[in-house]
């Protein structure tokens, strides 16, 4: 079973050209201790010596990734990014990892905050870096809060309920898709529900749009009649609201969600295989 830093280490050396050497030269004293200003120093030059290239993962690659850490996704990762993550998992530093990660946290552009958010779930100790974590999602900047909530399986493992349905919520705010959040099925939970229509239900009256992904957390608790109502109003919407709420009564077990798609072209296509979650947007 391969490592997490033998994966990235394998990734980053096969696209390093002439810079492989002065990498593997870095990453063997960073493993043998060297002092953490080298692993600044490393850290400040990788975009440089590296580029920013997206990584562009081959398959092979997306599978040893994921058999090294399940639920871990590196398409979408830059080149220097992937070093960075590389330097901080081999370095073998005196202090806790908590701290090193605190204090580049708070040190770092743009770039490097996305790219020590993506590597939360290859670092030790995850239960010390909850505050640090937490400090992430309270990012006003949708690019640092996505490389927690997408592609990540750090929250799914780790998140108490709290603060997974506050990341669900935060999500919708800043207008970034649900679809990318690992384990959004299986971490939906009937408090998330309620506050998710109580979300609609504010949209509603401001007169705006409700995101169809909305209802993919709401449909398997839709039981009562106001939750079938709310379904009900999404239908008759049309376009990928309705398709949203079809596809939300599909996952209700209470049998007037089946009356309430009997005949429905939605319905269907849902049937057929034509519609599903990751096909929302593009079925017909």
């Amino acid at each position: 079973m391969p490592t997490a830093d033998a994966v990235l280490r394998d990734i980053v050396l096969a696209r390093a050209g002439s810079e492989a050497g002065w990498v593997e030269e870095n990453l063997e004293a960073l493993r043998r201790g060297a002092p953490e200003r080298d692993l600044h120093i490393f850290l400040g030059l990788a975009p440089r010596r590296l580029g920013k290239a997206d990584l562009v993962p081959t398959a092979a690659e997306l599978e040893a990734a994921e058999a090294a850490r399940p639920g871990w996704r590196i398409d979408g990762w830059s080149l220097d990014g992937a070093a960075r993550v590389l330097a901080l998992l081999v370095h073998a530093g005196q202090r806790p990892f908590a701290d090193r990660f605190k204090d580049l946290r708070r040190t770092s552009d743009v770039a490097e905050m996305i790219a020590l958010y993506r590597g939360l779930p290859l670092y030790p100790e995850p239960e010390t870096l909850h505050f640090e974590v937490g400090e992430g999602l309270r990012s006003n900047l949708r690019p640092v809060f996505e490389a927690i909530a997408h592609d990540n399986p750090f929250p799914r493992d780790h998140f108490d309920e709290h603060r997974w349905n506050h990341m669900i919520l935060k999500a919708l705010f800043v207008g970034s898709r649900l679809a990318p959040i690992i384990g959004l099925d299986e971490r939906a939970n009937p408090e998330l529900a309620r506050i998710l229509r109580e979300y609609a239900h504010e949209r509603w009256a401001a007169g705006r749009t409700v995101t169809p992904e909305l209802w993919r957390c709401v449909g398997p608790y839709a039981q009562d009649e106001a939750a079938l109502s709310d379904l009900e109003r999404a239908l008759s919407e049309g376009g990928a609201g309705a398709r949203g709420a079809a596809l939300a009564l599909a996952a209700s077990p209470a049998p007037e969600a089946r009356q309430l798609l009997e005949g429905r072209a939605e319905a269907e296509e849902i049937a057929a295989g034509r519609l599903d979650w990751n096909r929302l947007e593009e079925a017909a």
